[in-house]
This record gives structure tokens, sequence and C-alpha cells, in this order.
């Protein structure tokens, strides 16, 4: 923000638009809040979701907190706090419940994802490998943004995309030291991090591996239709579409962010050089990548063998970082590293989920948008739901936005002579891309810590980016899917 005030020497200056969107924040929440009761939501069968006074508080938490969040009145960390705050405070969830959100086993799992990057950083594996990545690409910052977006987008297909981000960042930084820029913003820099958190949502649609959205949404699938989707029918429907984005967006970056040089002369031999000053590969990176490669294993095949499948995926991602203190890899001092302001910020979108959820706001707020189509033309209300979806995702977990959204969805669908499979898919799609907010997913957030864009940013190319994903998926609900065998209305 630069609307500041110059003051005399030794004077704090004064930012006018930082207190108009902290007020701005404070009058939505007040205004909400304090307002008269709101009209229940009717779906179509003629049942009643009333607005409880906590769900109300719920919506007016949820205001403050996207408010701050984009305009980043206070350190996006201390706004996940406030969402806490409100929440004892004025009653809307109990302190206990409100607060406990704030360790939930997804936040553990980004903690440590965020301690693996760090682990990768510190022993050297992150420049090793951004050496050997960069003597593949060469010089030229377009193979650069293309070489860093498919790799990304590959490695989400059998691993977390939020462990992705977290290996896939630090080679970034690596490889940004080499652009000759130290750390100022640029658009190469800006391309680069933005990029790998929109191509990672892209590439983690395609199997089930990517994220926990994909089995949420396929168990509610067959609970209310009674049909399976089998792992490989939901790759063989969501391959494409993740692929077509993740070349889209690599375009979409060189028109938005296109990199101040077209190529970085010597960058090639400068990278063979530095890969040879490291020298042999030591002791600590095989033990970190050890340690690291074997609980991507168990975690991935959870999905195959039932053995595995009572693991839960957050303990098993937490021993790497016991062990790498077991090892002696990281001391204590290397906690200090941490970003908690990215541990924060995903805590507090954790709390604000839950609320949302359990005060019946998210339910209230899906079944008015969508009924509001239930006499629609059939590509309209698909292409209404995954909109409800994206925007859903982008404020609260994306595996809250398919459970709100996906039961009604799938109710009201045969009214309209919609096939439920296509309803599933580009449910999953938008899910997996929120492109606007940090905290729709915590790529954005590891990304944002690298310092080259701001919030604001975030959103305002976030726009277009979201228009073009809507797009992608109204050419594959009309196009694609059908020619590929899948059903898209009823017979």
């Amino acid at each position: 923000m630069t609307d500041d005030v110059k003051s005399a020497p030794g004077e704090v200056s004064f930012n006018w638009k930082r207190y108009l969107f902290m007020a701005i924040g404070v009058i939505l929440f007040a205004v909400v809040y304090y307002s008269p009761q709101w009209a229940d939501a009717i779906d179509p069968g003629g049942k009643h979701f009333p607005l409880s006074k906590e769900g109300k508080g719920a919506l007016a938490v949820f205001l403050l907190a996207g408010t701050w969040w984009v305009f980043e009145v206070v350190p996006i960390g201390v706004t996940s706090l406030a969402i806490g705050v409100l929440q004892a405070l004025f009653l809307i969830r109990p302190a206990k419940v409100a607060f406990k959100d704030f360790m939930d086993p997804s936040v553990m799992f980004i903690f440590a994802s965020i301690v693996i990057g760090l682990v990768f950083t510190k022993t050297g594996l992150t420049k090793r490998l951004a050496y050997k990545m960069l003597l593949v690409v060469g010089e030229r910052t377009s193979m650069i943004y293309l070489g860093c977006f498919v790799v990304t987008a590959a490695l989400t297909h059998i691993m977390a995309h939020t462990a992705v981000a977290a290996t896939i960042y630090p080679l970034l930084l690596a490889i940004y030291s080499l652009y000759g820029e130290g750390d100022k913003q640029t658009r190469f820099g800006k391309g680069l991090f933005m990029g790998m958190a929109y191509v990672a949502g892209a590439g983690s649609i395609v199997t089930l591996l990517g994220a926990a959205r994909g089995a949420v949404a396929l168990g509610f699938y067959t609970d209310i239709v009674g049909k399976n989707i089998s792992f490989f029918e939901l790759s063989y429907y969501m391959f494409p579409i993740g692929w077509i984005m993740t070349f889209l967006l690599w375009v979409f970056f060189m028109i938005f962010f296109k990199p101040e040089k077209k190529v970085i002369p010597g960058l090639r031999e400068k990278a063979r050089q530095l890969d040879i000053q490291m020298g042999g590969i030591t002791r600590q990176e095989v033990l970190a990548a050890f340690i690291v490669f074997t609980c991507i294993l168990v975690m991935s095949l959870r999905s195959f063998i039932p053995a595995l499948q009572p693991l839960d995926k957050t303990a098993i991602i937490l021993i790497s970082t016991i062990l790498f203190f077991v090892v002696g890899i990281l001391k204590l001092e290397d906690l200090e590293e941490i970003p908690w302001n990215i541990i924060l910020l995903f805590a507090g979108a954790m709390s604000i989920g839950f609320c949302l959820w359990e005060t019946g706001a998210a339910k209230w707020m899906a079944v008015n948008w969508l009924v509001m189509f239930q006499k629609a033309n059939w590509f309209v209300f698909v292409m209404s739901i995954a909109f409800f979806v994206m925007m859903m995702t982008n404020f609260i977990m994306n595996v809250a936005a398919i459970a709100i959204s996906l039961p009604v969805a799938l109710v009201i669908a045969p009214y309209l002579g919609v096939a439920p499979e296509v309803i599933l898919f580009a449910s999953l799609v938008t899910a997996g891309m929120p492109f606007l907010l940090l905290v729709g997913a915590a790529p954005n957030a590891i990304a944002y810590d690298s310092k080259q864009f701001t919030t604001g940013e975030f959103f305002l190319y976030g726009i277009p980016a979201s228009i073009l994903l809507m797009v992608v998926v109204g050419f594959a609900t009309l196009v694609l899917w059908p020619l590929m065998g899948m059903p898209v209305t009823l017979p």
C-alpha cells in the first residue's frame, strides 16, 4: 500500500487506504451481525434452512476476514487470529471449538509440508534439483516457466499438492536467485511463484492423490446417487482438463507476467558450474530424500492397499518432521525459519470454514444460490454449481465447499434432466483451483511467502484466471466430456 501521508522524521506515516479497508471490514461485520433475522432458504422439496443468529455471525466474520485478507490491512496471520477471537467474543462458537480448528490435522499437514521444503533447502537438495532442471530447460525464461509448471503439475498426480508446493517452492527460490534481480519484485518472480500455486491446483484434480477433496466428493456421490466412480475413471475424465489448464496457465502467465528478460545469458553454464561445485551427494541429502520419499510412498499407497487406509496422512507426514530432528538434519533454531504467518493464515481459514459449516451458514448460502437456477437450462445449472464451488473454495476448505454444494446440486439435478456425473466432475474441477484468495489452498499461501506479490495482486489476476477456468469447464461440459463418453443429460 502506497497512500501514506508524509510525516516528520521519527513519526509513523498514516496509511489512509489501510484504515479505510480496515473500517470497511468492521462495518460489514457490524451490519450483518446486528441486522434483523434473514429469510429461510428453501430447497426444491420445500425443506426450510433457517439462518440462525450464530450463522449470521459466521457470515459477518467471513466478510470481515475476506476484506482484511484481500487488502492486507494487517498481517494475514493476524487476521486469522481475529477470526477465532470474534467467534469467541460474539458467542458464534465456543472458544474451545473455534481455536481447536487452529490445530486441525490439515494445518499440521501444511506445517509438515513446509518443514520438508525447509529440509530440502538446508541439505542442498533444492539447489541440486534446480541446477539439474536448468540444464534441461535452458536459458529461455518462457521455457523455465513451462518446466517449473510441468514438474509441479506432474508431481501433484502422485502426492498432495500442499507437499508438492512446499517441495517446489525452495527450488523456485534457487532458480529465481539466478535471475539476477536479488529479492526485488519482478514480473518473472510474480509469474514463477503465482504460477506454481495455480498449476499445483490444476494438477491436483487429475488423481485422488492430489488432495482430499476427490475422495470426499466420491463418497457423497456414492451415497446419494448409488454409483461408484473408480480411481481410474476419475483420472480418465480429469487428465485432459488438468493438463489443458496447466498449458493455458503457462500462456496466461506469459501474457500477464511476461519476464523482463527473454533469456538469462550464461545460465546453463552457470548452473553446470554450480552443480559441479556442490560435489557428490551428501549423507544428509540421501537421508532427507529417503525420509520424504518413504512418507510420500506410504501416503500414495493408502489409496490402493486396504491395510494402510486407517493410517492418517497427517500422522504419516509428521513422522518426517520428527525424523529430521532425530537424525540431526534439523536443530531447534531451524524452527525459527518456519513462516508462522502462513501457518496461521491457513489455521484461520480452517476455523472460518468449520464455522460456516457448523452454524448452517454455508448450507443456507448453497441452497439460496442453487434454487435460483432450478428452472434454468441444464448447462446454466451445471455452470452455476461450478461457479458457486469456485467462489466458496476461495474462502473455505475445498472439502467443505464440495460438502455443502454437491448434495444440494445432486438433489436438484434430476428435475432438470442433468446427469449426476457432470455435476460431480465440474464441481471437482473448480474446487481444485481457487485463484482469488491465499486461503483457498495451501500452495497459494506457500507461494505468498516469496514476497513477490501482494494479496491484492493475487486477487486481481485471479479474476481473469478464474474466468479462464470457467471457460474450460464450459468446454468440457459441452464438448470434451460428452466426446469421452460421459453422460451430461438424463435419457
